[in-house]
């Protein structure tokens, strides 16, 4: 059997640091991806529902763009993508 009298934190070679670091932008990259996600499902919902596809393409740019933009600040914000969908839903009641 494996001896586990050493903890992982003070492992030598271990870097809890750098684990911690990366599994926090890994969340953060997760809810950002999870936003974007949603608001192409929607705008897919109203390509194929309504037959907008070149509202659902502007959908999908939206989401792209705010994807990296969420993706680029500290936190992970999902705001971008929440302005995202409001502005396509905008666009759909104007034009659908």
């Amino acid at each position: 059997m494996a001896d586990h009298a050493v903890e992982y934190a003070a492992a030598p070679g271990n870097d809890y640091a750098e684990h911690e670091r990366t599994y926090a932008n890994f969340l953060k990259l997760s809810k950002v991806c999870t936003a974007a996600v949603v608001l192409v499902m929607i705008a897919l919902a109203i390509g194929g529902v309504k037959g907008h596809w070149g509202l659902c393409g502007i959908g999908v740019l939206l989401a792209i763009g705010s994807g990296v933009i969420g993706a680029m600040t500290p936190k992970g914000s999902v705001v971008p993508s929440i302005v995202a969908g409001v502005v396509l839903l905008g666009l759909y009641v104007l034009f659908g």
